[in-house]
């Protein structure tokens, strides 16, 4: 089994309503972590600029460099093939922030623990989605199996942007439909 998140990125508006949603559960109240995240990447220049945005959290990869590299096993891959963390076992070392090349798990400096997505397990064993699907007034999130997404969103998806790391290494758990302006080499990030 293959569970992740599907993402649209020609629905989303950038928002940050999943960002937000995201961060509510976790009861993060610091500036600090972020879970999911959402980027704005700008393109060109006039008279064609574009605009696009991303939205990523942990793509719980088939090959988690985080995973490989917990000393503790507090970075594990749980039953239903995402990757989960166990705060007990957690000494802090920051070895899974630095392998991740998605940078999905952050350290919280204000708690002195790690945080990332864990795909909202016990919402999902109570049979709810995510709270960042949930939030998404665009409906630009999903998450599930990776073969059911590919067949209710189409095979042309694809798993990396030039804007992020290479997929290659680690087999994320993402499948995403980019909109044309994210094929972009050129494109900056921007704050809005």
């Amino acid at each position: 089994m293959s569970l992740g998140f599907y993402f649209d990125g020609s629905r989303c508006v950038g928002c940050k309503a999943c960002q937000i949603a995201c961060k509510d559960r976790h009861d993060l109240q610091t500036a600090g972590p972020r879970p999911r995240r959402v980027t704005s990447y700008e393109t060109g220049s006039y008279p064609n600029p574009g605009l696009f945005h991303t939205s990523i959290s942990c793509n719980h990869c088939e090959s988690p460099a985080c995973v490989a590299n917990c000393p503790t096993g507090a970075m594990f891959k749980s039953k239903d093939g995402t990757v989960q963390h166990d705060d007990e076992k957690c000494i802090g070392c920051k070895t899974c922030v630095n392998s991740c090349p998605y940078e999905a798990p952050q350290y919280d400096e204000v708690e002195s623990l790690i945080v990332k997505c864990d795909s909202c397990k016990p919402l999902r064993e109570a049979g709810i989605s995510p709270v960042c699907v949930a939030a998404c007034a665009m409906r630009a999130l999903d998450f599930g199996e990776i073969d059911d997404l590919k067949g209710n969103y189409g095979n042309d998806l694809i798993s990396e942007l030039h804007c992020m790391p290479a997929a290659d290494a680690t087999s994320p758990n993402l499948v995403m439909k980019a909109k044309d302006v994210a094929s972009a080499t050129d494109s900056r990030e921007v704050r809005l």
